[in-house]
């Protein structure tokens, strides 16, 4: 099994991907320190390398998309998850508690065997975004375009919403190297380990919201919230608790989040008339490599349209936090009309929000 990342193609597809995507994700959550995902990833790729028998393995095996782009491993990482949150397979705690001495392969086996119905469907679709401490470099990225010169008020978009807690950002507390913004307390508190010059110390206001999702999820919903709380790494505590807010909140106030695709959704939201004096943003984190190259293709064109289009009073922004696959690496880059329209990476940062390398 190899102990590093391997640098391969996002999208390759075949039998031998499927295994590299697993020891991929292997390495990756033992880089991330998240050992306990490891080993059940680990044990995942075992049992697929030895041939186990089972309509789910069998599916895994004969995988027809690409695996990394996929996100194959933790979409069944996910699934073992569930499991164990919800009490209907005891053994997975001598792994969950990172007990050492136990056979894992054996162990997550016997799990699939017993629960592998429940398991198909979580083949079904990727991992679903759910970090609320992203919300954080969005937050910088508009104090960012605010020192710009740049309205800002702010409307913000995002694609790949999920249960949309990112959209609730308003509602939370932010101390960036020592820049607060949003409500004291707020509904959670992010205070990032930060590396670099501190962001710009500006008033900004969140105007409104909205997101989309092939499939949103709602968080008032417990079956939907457990599934979304599954694709949290056991290691990550915190972000139990941030899921545990984000509950809360969605009770007092769902967020504005529809269904439907990243390129529809952009394409009428920007269609719709824009008030003077607020910045159209979109935003979106993690999520990119899921969207169909299609519907890249039309989201970056619709916005670079409507870019040629924005004025001093009317402007538009693009913020993104997504991974570099060749640095191995989350950057957050910002694009913005007028101004050009280039890229600009203010950041590299921790999928989870945990840290900010701040590069301007």
């Amino acid at each position: 099994m190899a102990e590093t990342y391997q640098f391969i193609d996002i999208n390759a597809k075949g039998a031998e991907i499927v295994v590299k995507a697993f020891d991929n994700q292997v390495a990756y959550c033992t880089m991330a320190g998240a050992t306990v995902t490891a080993r059940i990833v680990a044990a995942l790729r075992d049992l697929l390398e030895r041939d186990e028998p089972g309509k789910l393995l069998d599916t895994v095996r004969a995988w027809p998309g690409a695996p990394l782009a996929d996100a194959l491993p933790l979409r069944l990482a996910g699934g073992i998850h569930a499991l164990r949150l919800n009490g209907a397979e005891p053994q997975l705690e001598a792994i969950y508690t990172d007990q050492a001495g136990v056979d894992d392969a054996a162990i997550v086996a016997a799990a699939i065997r017993r629960h592998e119905a429940e398991l198909l469907p979580w083949l079904d679709g990727p991992p679903q975004t759910n970090e609320a401490g992203r919300s954080a470099n969005f937050i910088a990225a508009m104090l960012w375009l605010a020192e710009q010169g740049l309205p800002p008020r702010f409307q913000c978009l995002e694609i790949g919403s999920s249960a949309g807690i990112n959209l609730m950002l308003a509602r939370y507390h932010y101390d960036l190297a020592g820049v607060q913004v949003g409500p004291e307390p707020g509904a959670m508190r992010f205070e990032p380990e930060w590396q670099g010059n501190a962001p710009p110390d500006r008033a900004i206001e969140i105007a409104s919201t909205k997101g989309c999702d092939v499939a949103p999820v709602d968080l008032t919903d417990p079956a939907q919230a457990l599934r979304l709380t599954a694709y949290i790494w056991p290691e990550h505590t915190v972000r139990f608790e941030r899921m545990a807010a984000a509950v809360v909140e969605a009770g007092k106030s769902p967020p504005d989040l529809v269904e439907m695709n990243a390129a529809d959704f952009v394409e009428a939201e920007l269609a719709n008339p824009q008030e003077a004096g607020i910045t159209r943003v979109l935003m979106h984190s993690i999520v990119w490599q899921y969207v169909p190259e299609e519907q890249q293709a039309r989201v970056t064109a619709a916005l670079e349209a409507a870019g040629a289009r924005a004025t001093a009073e009317r402007p538009l922004a693009w913020i993104s936090l997504e991974a570099n696959r060749v640095l191995h690496v989350h950057e957050m880059t910002v694009r913005y009309w007028p101004g050009g329209g280039e890229p600009h990476l203010l950041a590299r940062a921790h999928p989870h929000g945990a840290s900010i390398e701040w590069l301007v």
